[in-house]
């Protein structure tokens, strides 16, 4: 009887979809020694569109780390080695037979996905368990917090978190990171007691911070210089009285086919987008530079701008156009939910046609917002508050917004963009009848 011997492993960053490339590291919850079982949880990983749970294929122990958080990683490239006891001893990388397949994110070698649930308990210190204890909690931390904490070098078992639930977010890190004296950047200073007086400088320096950029704020910054710099942005606004569907609104949320879903002013503007691409098809279409032809889609993916603790996301709904008003609402708050969370994954957060921001949320009037590659119109609503506005001859108090349309000139001109949004704020001003007239 032979005893087994050691192989190592090299676990390489699989293919995360959705045509990405590269992922920042951003956690590590193992370290070299630890044991590892099969589909456990070893690290997180930020890509453009989501931050994901990486699973171990493999069960042994961790010799070795080899991306630092923070680094970005190219798809293919060796993340950690592991010896397992399952076979001859081999050098990394180098088997001389069929390699084990990549596997995706989520899956190991036979066995079935685990749920994130599941995974965010799996702690640092899963992998040190011995006899019989159970492992500690891990800190419930947003990933924008877990990234940033690797990078400021802060232990989230110090942090208290502040978010919904106690859970740890940005600020708590940074305000955890700035606790304490700071030294002047490269410079261990003596106590000041034992320094010779002298004059005050004429000029403080500029105090700074240096944030690294990776993750959704990097692939943000990509795309929104990519379309700003690519696509000849053209804007018009619109503002209209919306009244109505604010009363609308009032009486969809007694009804009962809106039965655990908060219907709301989006709701109706999203509808009213999907009318007036009805009309106006070129609203959801995209350039094509490789052919410099118009590709009309005939299926409407809306894209939901939503900001999250680690950036902005737009989560999509995936073939609007065939949704009644209550699968629409509830389609909405579930995917603005998820991306909020979290728990998108890359393919619910691309995808989309055509997009709808809702700036009033943040107390705005309205704004000029910038393309998703790819789209050929995005809209932004304002918020709806209450202003004069002349009915009927007389002078009134109605609920008001500003709407405002961003197109891409080389397949939108401004008649169509100016006749869709007239339509939106039609539908805004009497939205019963447009609804009837949809079903």
């Amino acid at each position: 009887m032979t005893n087994p011997t050691r192989a190592v492993e090299e676990f390489r960053l699989p293919d995360l979809g959705e045509g990405l490339t590269e992922a920042d590291w951003v956690h590590w919850v193992v370290a070299v020694g630890d044991r590892v079982e099969l589909n456990q949880v070893i690290g997180e990983v930020e890509t453009a569109k989501a931050t994901v749970e990486l699973p171990s294929p493999y069960g042994g122990t961790v010799e070795e780390l080899l991306v630092e958080p923070g680094q970005t990683v190219p798809v293919g490239a060796p993340l950690l080695r592991i010896a397992t006891e399952d076979g001859p001893a081999e050098p990394a990388g180098d088997s001389g037979g069929p390699s084990r397949p990549s596997v995706l994110v989520g899956y190991g070698p036979g066995d079935a996905p685990q749920s994130r649930r599941a995974t965010r308990r799996i702690s640092a210190d899963a992998g040190r368990a011995r006899d019989g204890d159970p492992p500690p909690a891990r800190p419930d931390a947003k990933p924008g917090a877990r990234k940033l904490a690797a990078l400021l070098e802060v232990d989230l078992d110090t942090v208290t978190g502040t978010g919904r639930g106690g859970v740890i977010t940005r600020d708590d890190v940074r305000r955890t990171a700035g606790h304490g004296d700071e030294p002047t950047a490269g410079h261990d200073e003596e106590p000041t007691a034992e320094r010779p007086h002298s004059p005050a400088p004429e000029a403080s320096p500029e105090r700074t911070t240096r944030i690294p950029v990776g993750g959704v704020r990097k692939r943000t910054a990509e795309a929104v210089s990519r379309s700003a710099f690519t696509a000849p942005h053209a804007s018009v606004f619109l503002t209209c009285d919306a009244t109505a569907t604010v009363d609308l609104v009032s009486t969809l949320r007694a009804s009962p086919a809106f039965e655990g879903v908060r219907p709301t002013a989006l709701s109706i503007v999203t509808r009213a987008l999907l009318h007036a691409i009805a009309d106006e098809p070129s609203l959801n279409a995209h350039w094509d530079d490789d052919t410099g032809e118009i590709v009309l889609h005939h299926d409407v993916h809306l894209g939901i701008a939503t900001a999250t603790s680690d950036g902005l996301k737009v989560p999509v709904v995936r073939e609007a156009q065939r949704l009644s008003l209550p699968r629409l609402a509830r389609s909405i708050a579930e995917v603005a939910d998820r991306a909020r969370t979290g728990r998108s994954t890359p393919s619910e957060l691309t995808g989309s046609t055509v997009s709808v921001t809702n700036v009033g949320v943040f107390g705005v009037d309205g704004g000029t917002p910038i393309l998703n590659p790819g789209e050929s119109a995005i809209l932004a609503v304002g918020a709806i508050s209450d202003r004069p506005w002349v009915v009927d001859g007389a002078l009134a108090i109605r609920k008001v917004v500003t709407l405002s349309l961003s197109f891409d000139h080389r397949l939108v001109d401004g008649e169509q963009a100016g006749r869709a949004l007239a339509t939106i704020g039609a539908f805004l001003g009497d939205p019963v009848p447009m609804l009837l007239a949809d079903t």
